[in-house]
């Protein structure tokens, strides 16, 4: 029984550990090699993450949040397009390295169009990439490859920006005792909050939705504002035992 539920915990290593199985009794030379492989990527995953995880709390430490919220936040237009183009193709790496910036960068205020630019560049237009490109296939290959590509990148931050909703990702508070919500069934959608902070509230339809959360005391008593002013009283910011409605 504490097998079963240890599995149902563990689905995916579950099903991959009865892959293996089958595969060592059907081909165990393909097995073999299989497992090399995968202990190789293993290996290489245990020595990269550690750097980029204490990478991504460096600069999580350092770059103030106004700076991310300038350069790649909701607000920062074609310009913040192109700096999420250029950090990802300027990357270094396995493009799973890039996934725990990427939580950082939408934690600090930047928009999901702009995280997607930045995974997308990194996975396909890094500049060692295309200078290995044309080296194998030629400048005219790789250029109007990079085009193409540029293209599809952006049509696609922009879809996922408008189908995936901040709200729905696994993006923890940096402080979890700081909630700010507006009550759906409260809000007329006048838009006075986004107005007074478009970094904090943007429109969906006829409602406002939160786009992030004040984690500095200037940010706290703006956002208190906007709750004091808010004409049906939506708004509601939490601050440890506080309330604030």
């Amino acid at each position: 029984m504490k097998i079963l539920n240890l599995m149902k915990k563990n689905m995916l290593a579950a099903v991959i550990g009865l892959v293996y199985m089958l595969l060592f009794l059907a081909a165990p030379e393909k097995a073999l090699l299989s497992l090399n492989n995968s202990a190789y990527y293993l290996k290489e995953m245990l020595v990269i993450l550690p750097v980029i995880f204490l990478f991504t709390a460096v600069i999580e430490a350092l770059v103030p949040k106004e700076l991310i919220l300038r350069s790649f936040g909701e607000h920062s237009g074609i310009k913040g397009n192109m700096l999420a183009l250029l950090l990802g193709s300027i990357s270094a790496g396995p493009i799973y390295a890039a996934f725990p910036i990427g939580k950082m960068l939408l934690q600090k205020g930047a928009s999901v169009a702009n995280v997607v630019v930045i995974l997308s560049s990194w996975a396909v237009i890094k500049i060692p990439m295309l200078a290995n490109e044309v080296k194998f296939l030629g400048a005219e290959f790789m250029g109007v490859r990079w085009v193409l590509t540029v293209f599809a990148i952006f049509a696609m931050a922009q879809i996922t920006d408008r189908l995936v909703k901040k709200d729905d990702l696994p993006l923890e508070s940096q402080d979890p005792d700081i909630q700010l919500t507006i009550r759906e069934s409260y809000c007329i959608g006048c838009g006075l909050c986004v107005r007074m902070l478009p970094d904090f509230y943007k429109m969906d339809g006829n409602r406002a939705v939160v786009i992030d959360r004040p984690l500095d005391e200037n940010a706290r008593v703006a956002v208190r504002i906007t709750a004091e002013k808010c004409p049906s009283k939506a708004i509601m910011l939490h601050l440890k035992e506080e309330k604030i409605s």
